[in-house]
């Protein structure tokens, strides 16, 4: 199956290079992730309290309103995630030219496969963004979509495009992995939680075990590419901290968001089922720490964010419905 796959891959780049490169450039697995990460939000806004107050009633159904309400965030957030990675692929074409890529790091190798100039991502880019701009003013002048979670979508737009490019450019400021954390971890889901109803203090602090997680995963997936972000002038943590210094910060990560979590239920504010979700990743943190710094593969890091947040979303959406 792989063999024929590749084989289809490659036929589509020689085929029809410039539209694969946009394809493969969106990156349609992540994409896939944050629409996880959007509906864990939105599953959290169904519950209401303590998360999430101004909800629809939690009468066991979705209304025709609130699912309309959920499309029409889903609508206006993927052309901002399309940007924010075509912004990325653009401003890492040195990097992702010179490092050897795992199926998680390296970028999606777009340009490098399709030998296409970086200006192709560019005006997509632009193009994205000039249709996100549209969809969302449309959307709230419709009362489709809450100003409030339009805002968020915007803080999360200008902060994602500050990550790659210049003249911010934070990933290379050393500052990266925190931006790139609080917008997958923490924004990115209350912005779901927005869509359907107003999220309290404590939704905020429900989140945080996952933000400190996807922590962890960006330490494991930058770590690949220390040498050629590196040569490039990008100052990730990989590149200015030692091995022994990443692993006892990935370690504080973990032992963090355990204790958040352990936090959260002494104070009655996970329901039961989100609470079990809460153990789906420990296996794969545990893998993590082993194999962190002394293989390439950042995996098992990986599989412990995804896995979280597929099973609070899953956790959310079965206490609210």
């Amino acid at each position: 199956m792989s063999s024929r796959l590749e084989s289809l891959r490659e036929l589509a780049i020689r085929t029809t290079p410039r539209l694969w490169c946009l394809w493969a450039g969106a990156r349609p697995s992540q994409l896939l992730l944050i629409g996880v990460v959007y509906l864990l939000g939105v599953g959290m806004g169904l519950a209401g309290d303590p998360v999430a107050t101004d909800g629809p009633p939690a009468s066991g159904r979705l209304s025709a309103e609130t699912l309309q309400r959920i499309g029409v965030g889903a609508l206006v957030l993927t052309p901002v995630a399309i940007t924010v990675h075509y912004a990325n692929e653009y401003a890492d074409a040195d990097t992702d030219a010179i490092t050897d890529r795992t199926p998680f790091s390296g970028g999606s190798g777009a340009l490098e496969r399709t030998g296409l100039d970086r200006s192709i991502l560019g005006l997509a880019g632009a193009t994205n963004a000039g249709a996100a701009l549209v969809v969302t003013v449309l959307a709230v002048a419709r009362d489709a979509l809450v100003l409030d979670a339009a805002l968020l979508a915007a803080v999360i737009w200008g902060l994602g495009l500050a990550y790659s490019l210049k003249p911010l450019a934070l990933v290379r400021r050393g500052v990266g992995e925190v931006v790139n954390a609080t917008l997958g971890g923490l924004l990115l889901p209350v912005y779901g939680v927005m869509v359907v109803a107003t999220p309290t203090a404590i939704a905020w602090a429900t989140l945080v075990p996952f933000t400190l997680l996807v922590g962890c995963n960006l330490l494991a997936t930058h770590w690949p590419d220390r040498h050629a972000d590196g040569a490039v002038g990008k100052r990730t943590l990989a590149v200015r901290w030692s091995p022994l210094r990443i692993r006892r910060a990935y370690a504080i990560l973990t032992i963090a968001a355990a204790l958040v979590t352990v936090s959260l239920l002494a104070g009655g504010f996970l329901p039961r089922p989100v609470a079990i979700a809460h153990l789906a990743p420990v296996p794969f943190l545990l893998w993590g720490w082993h194999t962190l710094t002394r293989q390439r593969r950042p995996t098992p890091a990986v599989l412990a964010m995804v896995s979280l947040a597929g099973a609070t979303t899953v956790g959310w959406w079965i206490h609210a419905l």
